[in-house]
């Protein structure tokens, strides 16, 4: 018993030291966007809110902001609209090709960002959709890819999809109506992860964003990367606002999943 203790408290001290390491920069940046100078003393001079009312009094981060949510969003329901039948066809109708298709969609991983960034870049220069948010619909669709198929198609596996399927069937009901009424309704949770999943990875995207639209579309990362020449204060609030946002965002996720 006693050493079952030991083990415990050893788990929770170590739990605690990265806990703590996690939480330092984090609690030092929060400290540094809410004071006003901070020289060579251990703690700030003054402190204050003005950069953060500086930063939501902005028009142009209230822009970059809301252009990422909806480009996100956009994003998303566009993964959402081809990956959901395509993960269902693969588990219903064609399963011999499933292990292909887990191949597949580990291709994204096998491309770094910067590279096909660069093959976009000569391959739209010119067109019209260059410097365009479509063109960055595009190349999140191929981010989220991976991890939305996976989030769709272990819920997907988790159903007895054939036995529902055929007795919807036998009920009378075509395979679009089972689909609608009987499947999407067993894996609600499986597209509000495969959701809140992709939202996460896409708000925080910065390369192609960057590379490919830049400040035509501006976007909070982008917002971001060019106000770093300005107040140190000033970043660190904006990075603050950008972690709370993120973390409200996972608690009203994980409260989403637990309904």
């Amino acid at each position: 018993m006693h050493k079952q203790d030991s083990r415990q408290g050893m788990h929770l001290l170590v739990i605690g030291v990265v806990m703590l390491i996690l939480l330092v920069p984090l609690l030092a940046t929060f400290l540094y966007s809410i004071s006003t100078s901070w020289g060579a003393t251990i703690l700030p001079d003054a402190l204050s809110l003005k950069w953060y009312v500086q930063l939501w009094s902005d028009p142009r981060f209230l822009m970059a902001f809301g252009r990422s949510v909806l480009l996100c969003m956009v994003s998303i329901i566009v993964s959402l609209l081809v990956i959901l039948p395509l993960a269902f066809m693969m588990e219903y109708r064609y399963r011999q090709w499933r292990k292909i298709m887990d191949l597949v969609i580990l291709l994204p991983f096998a491309m770094p960002p910067i590279v096909a960034t660069a093959g976009l870049l000569q391959i739209y220069a010119g067109s019209p959709m260059m410097g365009t948010p479509w063109i960055l619909v595009g190349c999140y669709f191929t981010i989220v890819l991976p991890f939305m198929y996976r989030s769709l198609v272990n819920n997907l596996r988790a159903l007895n999809l054939h036995d529902l399927m055929d007795a919807s069937s036998l009920l009378g009901a075509s395979s679009f109506q089972a689909f609608m009424q009987v499947v999407l309704p067993n894996i609600r949770k499986g597209i509000a992860s495969a959701w809140f999943i992709a939202f996460s990875l896409l708000f925080g995207e910065f390369v192609f964003a960057n590379m490919l639209v830049g400040t035509r579309f501006e976007t909070l990362q982008i917002y971001l990367f060019n106000m770093r020449q300005t107040s140190g204060h000033f970043t660190s609030a904006i990075v603050i606002s950008y972690f709370v946002f993120i973390l409200l965002f996972t608690l009203l996720a994980n409260r989403f999943n637990k309904a």
